[in-house]
Parts: C-alpha cells; structure tokens; sequence
C-alpha cells in the first residue's frame, strides 16, 4: 500500500492549524459581552407601597331611637338625600295613643292643682274664724291648733299638685318626642350606601339603636385608610403626595396625599402596621366606598438628577475571565484588609439610599472598571448618583451571550430585583 506523500502531511496540517485558529478566534468572540447604560437625567422618586380601603369622609349610620313597625320608606340604595328629608317612618299609632294619654294626665294634674288651692281657701277661712274665737275664749286651745294644722296641710296640698302637674307635663313631652322619633329623618346631605330595613319589618331599640340607612356625606371627597409596615411609618410624613390604583380602573392611576398617620398601632400575626389616611379627591364619583387600594406613598422625590439603571449596583464581574477579581468591586482595588467591613458599608448604604458610598463598573479598555460613587434615593428601576459620574458615563449592568452566561454562572446572583438587596460574592484565595 502506498503511504502519503509529503504534502499530504503538510496539507493536514495547515487544516488542523486553521481550525485551531477558528475556534481560537471564536472563544475570543465568544468571550463576555457587557450590557451598558448611560448616566442620563431624569427623575427618581422613592416610594413606600402600602394596600388599604377607600371609604368616605363623613359616614352617618341612621338609626331608630324608638321601637317600631317600619310602616313607610322613602329612600333606598344610591338616594340622593338632604339634611331633615323624610328617609323612614315608623307607625305612629301607639305613640299617638301614649300621647293622648300624657294629655290627660296632664289635665288631672291640672284638676287637682285647682281642688287643692279651693281647699286652701276654705282652711284658711276656718283658722281665721277659730283665731277670734279662741281670743273671745270661746274656742279650746286644741281646736285652734287643728284648724292652724289644716290651713298649713292644704299649703302643701297645693305644692304637691303643682308638682304632679309638672310631672305630667314631662311625661306627656316624653311621649311626644317618642311620636317625633318615629320620622325618621336625614342628619346630613349625602347618598344612601346602605339600606337595612324593608316596610313591615320590626326594630327593637332596647339597647342600642338599630342602623336603619348608612349615608355617606360627599363621595366627591375620600379618603383611603392605608396600613403602613412600621419599617416605613418613619419616612411618611402629612402632606406628601400619594398615588394608588384600583381592581376596577387597573389602566388608570389615583392621586391623593397623606392627611393623616394616626399613632395608635394595629397588630395582625405579630405584624405591626400603623393607618394612614389619604386624602383623595373624586370628582367623577368613580372610586366607591370598600375598594381596595394598591397605595404608592412618594417620601423622597429627585427632579433632573444624574441617574443610572438600579441593575448597574446588582453587577459584579467574576474572576478568571479577563477582568479585575470579583473583590475589587467591594474594596475599588485595594488590598484585602478593610474589605469586608466597606462592603457591609455599601450594603447599608444602599439600603438607606440616603447619600453613601456604592461601588459601580465603568466599562474601559480592558474592561469593568470599579468606582466608588454616592448613591441617593432609588424607585427600583433607577438610582440618584450624587457624586462620582457624570452625565454620558458608561456604566456596566450586566453580561449577555454564553460567555456571559457562564460568568455569571462563576459568581452569586442577586437575591430579587431589588438593587438593594445585600450583595454576597465569592471570597477571593
């Protein structure tokens, strides 16, 4: 058999040379492509998100005073009411009756107030007739003293009258007010969101009135009661601007602003949460009492500031792909000492997003670059950049490309997609 010739040799080895350098040149451009953003301008608003119930201003539950047949309605769900208009009528017939019976009373009361001051005439004519007697010593002691004692008697016969007569009279405007009470009228301008009784039925109001109609005093002013975590009750503040959205309008968005952070706390499963009261205008009567409201309160608001995407704080490059070691990005290149205790540093920093120290990677010739800057607040897409950028910058957010993949694969991920959530990366050896 003959075997190959020279060139066929050297002909394989130029193939093998060559594909050497493909998959060469291919690692190469494999290798980590960076996804950047520019530091550009905009506005950053920090919120704290909260969920609660629309209800209105003024709610007046309507009840009845007295115990009764409901024998007229004139109001219903959705009625437009004014103040001393006629919602509800009780039937009046024993009322009536123990009005009627008060009058007569009264009129006795009266009948013997009379009787009593005729008495009083006739037991003072005796006593006077007994005095001239008794001094013509033609009248007993003793007789003289009983007519005395009946004159006095008859006095306070009259007093005791005139009391039973005022008696009466009370009892008689008891039974009137009684007989008012069964009109039932509104206390206040507003609509009817609730309507408890039907004609017929019976209230008792034996200890505590029945609600016959719920009114809501003016639905183009409400308010949202808020439940706001005690981790975020420190930064709301009254006056602060608020948007919310609802279930029933999910394209659009509510504005409102906090009125109120009332003190008392509210414990739910060792949860501690605070109400805050939104003032809320609602001029279309779209929003209705008992909806539930997803509340964004704004507590730091950045208008044209330098801002870069919050995924550039959540980057770190790995090592052993070309760039700095992954601990640069905590200690901007320096030694290890100190490391760790400024990487907790930024963490705390980020969390408070109150103007500290991050560490963020411009992109440069040989790759991510780290930079100490000062971050403010955040609204979870964006962050302030205070010091340490300037506007155009390039800032590293990420890797893409099966490199990238296996980069990131090299180093922890972020824990969610908030930026700052605390970053944990690989101790360097």
């Amino acid at each position: 058999m003959k075997r190959p010739g020279k060139g066929v040799w050297i002909g394989a080895g130029v193939l093998v040379v060559a594909l050497a350098a493909f998959f060469v040149l291919r690692g190469r451009n494999g290798e980590v492509r960076y996804v950047t953003a520019a530091v550009d301008r905009g506005d950053v608003m920090e919120t704290v998100g909260a969920t609660g119930t629309l209800q209105a201003v003024v709610t007046v539950q309507v009840g009845s005073q007295v115990s009764g047949t409901i024998q007229e309605l004139k109001a219903d769900f959705n009625s437009v009411v004014k103040a001393g208009q006629l919602i509800a009528r009780l039937d009046p017939s024993t009322f009536e009756a123990r009005v009627a019976q008060s009058r007569a009373n009264v009129a006795a009361a009266r009948a013997n107030v009379d009787r009593a001051q005729a008495t009083v005439e006739d037991t003072r004519q005796k006593y006077e007739r007994a005095k001239e007697l008794s001094a013509q010593q033609l009248l007993p002691a003793t007789d003289l003293e009983t007519a005395r004692t009946n004159a006095e008697g008859a006095q306070a016969a009259v007093q005791a009258a005139r009391a039973a007569v005022a008696q009466a009279e009370a009892a008689l405007q008891q039974s009137e007010v009684d007989l008012r009470h069964t009109v039932i009228d509104a206390p206040i301008d507003g609509v009817v969101i609730a309507r408890n009784v039907d004609v017929g039925q019976t209230v008792a109001a034996s200890l505590q009135a029945p609600t016959l109609f719920v009114i809501a005093n003016d639905l183009t002013r409400m308010q949202v009661n808020a439940s706001i975590d005690e981790s975020d009750v420190g930064r709301v503040k009254q006056g602060q601007e608020a948007t919310f959205r609802v279930d029933a309008y999910p394209e659009r968005t509510f504005r409102g602003e906090v009125e109120q952070v009332r003190l008392q706390p509210t414990t739910t499963q060792n949860v501690v949460t605070y109400s805050t009261i939104l003032a809320v205008p609602n001029p279309k009567q779209l929003l209705m009492p008992g909806m539930t409201a997803s509340v964004s309160i704004i507590v730091e608001r950045r208008e044209d500031v330098l801002r870069v995407p919050a995924s550039a704080l959540r980057f770190r490059p790995a090592g052993g792909t070309g760039e700095r070691p992954a601990r640069s990005a905590g200690n901007g290149g320096g030694g290890g000492g100190g490391g760790g205790g400024r990487e907790r540093g930024e963490r705390a920093a980020a969390r408070e997003a109150g103007g500290r120290n991050a560490t963020l990677h411009v992109l440069g010739p040989k790759g991510p670059d780290p930079k100490k800057v000062i971050v403010g607040v955040t609204d979870g897409q964006f962050v302030e950049v205070k010091d340490g950028l300037a506007e155009g910058d390039t800032v590293v957010t990420g890797v893409e490309g099966e490199a990238g993949a296996a980069a990131r694969a090299g180093q922890p991920q972020p824990g969610g997609s908030n930026p700052f959530n605390p970053q944990f990366q690989r101790r360097q050896r």
